[in-house]
């Protein structure tokens, strides 16, 4: 296995199913570090600390982080599965992007963003970023959100360890198509 593949291993288990090996996630998605191994193990997925460090800290999408004493780690966002990731809300650049592909602009023009399965929406401080997020699907078009009109009426916005904005809806008023 490389260190994609295990990547999207710990994708799954720590944002989505953790149920897979039976992995126990706190109310607010930490798991402990020794069980995640010893249970990742047990279902054919060889990982130790060492290799579980190195995803940690190399992954160049910052998907995952340790506490402090490393004894537990836990997704930054993205989560399917409820639990609290106790962000505090944080006032947002004056923009901030979203990228995504053709075939949804029209449902977005509707509904806005919305955080489907998710916890939260996710938005990028730049374009660059948005431009890559939405790649994964496509050739990406890339939305501007008026975060700071959004603010105004109230809207939250938190912000995860990796950087990325997350918020709980984006109506269609708020974005630049």
């Amino acid at each position: 296995m490389n260190n994609t593949q295990i990547s999207k291993f710990l994708s799954l288990v720590l944002r989505h199913k953790p149920e897979e090996i039976n992995l126990q996630l706190d109310e607010n998605g930490w798991a402990d570090t020794d069980e995640l191994i010893t249970k990742s193990n047990a279902h054919g997925m060889a990982i130790d600390f060492d290799l579980l460090e190195e995803i940690v800290f190399t992954n160049d999408k910052k998907r995952f982080s340790f506490n402090d004493d490393l004894s537990k780690i836990r997704a930054n966002q993205g989560h399917s599965v409820a639990i609290d990731l106790a962000l505090t809300p944080t006032v947002p650049p004056e923009k901030l992007y979203h990228g995504t592909v053709a075939k949804f602009i029209e449902a977005i023009k509707i509904n806005g963003l919305q955080k489907m399965s998710r916890q939260h929406v996710h938005l990028s401080k730049d374009i660059d970023t948005a431009k890559k997020v939405g790649a994964r699907r496509g050739k990406p078009v890339i939305l501007t959100i008026n975060t700071m009109a959004m603010q105004q009426q109230g809207y939250l916005f938190y912000i995860a360890e990796n950087g990325v904005w997350l918020t709980d809806t984006v109506a269609a008023t708020f974005i630049e198509f």
